[in-house]
């Protein structure tokens, strides 16, 4: 996240006694894994063990707030944080391998603005992209941080040229024909819409509360599960999910507040959708985006999302989610979530 405002961020035991605070649907038990236990959630198919701080930081740098994720073709994890304030170091990318170990770090630069990471991969090379949102810019390296080109303020987008708004881009979505989308999340609610070499083709939907308009547009993602791909949106401040066919024609809007509060931002795997959602969830969607496991409802009693954000590790609940930023599937069918807390958390949702 940016800093607390966001838009004004919200303008918008026994296994039996944890299963109790969870609804009928959805369930936490524990389990006894080479003598560990450890808190398991989900329902049906969707079934997991919760291995908290999985992935940790190297030696001298210490987790800020942990924002983006991405895995790359050789299985390599791609962590992106703020830098804690304390941190001797201050690369604020990490890597590990499929396995959890530390294997490289860099992008001191990125320090205090690394927010929404994404990869892909174009011709030979696989290429990683970040939304700064420190220095409201979103960036393109290579694999080890070679910057390859930068886009600033967007002055090509007459929105932006003819009155002079925010800019603070939060995520990036691939088309398939190279095109990529960028959201201005928390900076004035626009998604920009650019061809592979970084022409401007124009904008999808616009800043309001109405069907294909945005309150915060805080993660995209090309949707390939259907007959065509479409651009599906966390409309974070409208605590909803809104589609777009790849040309920027709005076709739907999903509000389910029951179910999915404030989705941050998407990743697929096969049939399966998986959101992390801010206000103390994941959940995993099927292809109509229905929600269909919500996974470590960890909901604050008050209802204040982030009202846990300055607890410390040892008053966090196992099994249970603070304020999940970014989740994706790593290729082996787990899930890896990064939650946006000042001193950060990797939680690895092992499938059983």
């Amino acid at each position: 996240m940016h800093t607390q405002t966001r838009r004004s961020f919200l303008t918008s035991c026994s296994a039996a006694g944890l299963a109790a605070t969870f609804p009928s649907m959805f369930y936490l038990h524990t389990s006894d894994k080479s003598g560990t236990r450890l808190p398991v959630t989900g329902s049906g198919v969707h079934i997991y063990e919760c291995v908290h701080d999985w992935l940790v930081p190297p030696q001298g740098l210490v987790w800020g707030d942990t924002h983006g994720l991405c895995q790359d073709e050789q299985g390599n994890i791609y962590v992106g944080h703020t830098v804690h304030k304390s941190s001797m170091r201050g690369e604020a990318i990490v890597v590990f391998d499929e396995n959890g170990r530390f294997i490289r770090a860099f992008g001191e630069g990125f320090r205090g603005g690394e927010h929404g990471l994404k990869l892909r991969r174009e011709g030979k090379s696989e290429f990683l992209y970040h939304c700064d949102i420190n220095r409201c810019r979103v960036v393109k390296t290579t694999l080890t941080g070679e910057e390859i080109w930068v886009h600033g303020y967007p002055r090509e987008d007459t929105a932006y040229s003819e009155r002079p708004i925010d800019f603070v881009p939060t995520n990036v979505a691939f088309a398939p024909n190279g095109d990529f989308y960028v959201g201005d999340g928390y900076g004035s609610s626009h998604i920009l819409h650019y061809s592979l070499d970084g022409k401007f083709l124009g904008e999808v939907g616009r800043p309001g509360r109405d069907d294909g308009e945005f309150q915060t547009p805080h993660g995209l993602w090309v949707d390939p599960r259907g007959e065509t791909p479409v651009l599906t949106v966390a409309d974070r401040g409208n605590r909803r999910i809104q589609i777009f066919t790849l040309d920027g024609a709005h076709l739907k809007t999903i509000k389910d507040e029951e179910h999915m509060r404030m989705p941050c931002n998407f990743h697929t795997q096969g049939e399966w959708m998986v959101c992390p959602d801010l206000d103390s969830q994941v959940c995993i969607l099927d292809r109509e985006r229905k929600v269909v496991a919500q996974l470590g409802d960890g909901k604050a009693e008050n209802g204040d999302v982030g009202s846990r954000r300055n607890q410390s590790r040892a008053q966090f609940t196992p099994g249970k989610f603070i304020t999940p930023h970014d989740a994706i599937f790593l290729h082996n069918g787990d899930i890896l979530v990064a939650e946006w807390l000042p001193i950060g958390r990797l939680t690895l949702l092992h499938r059983t």
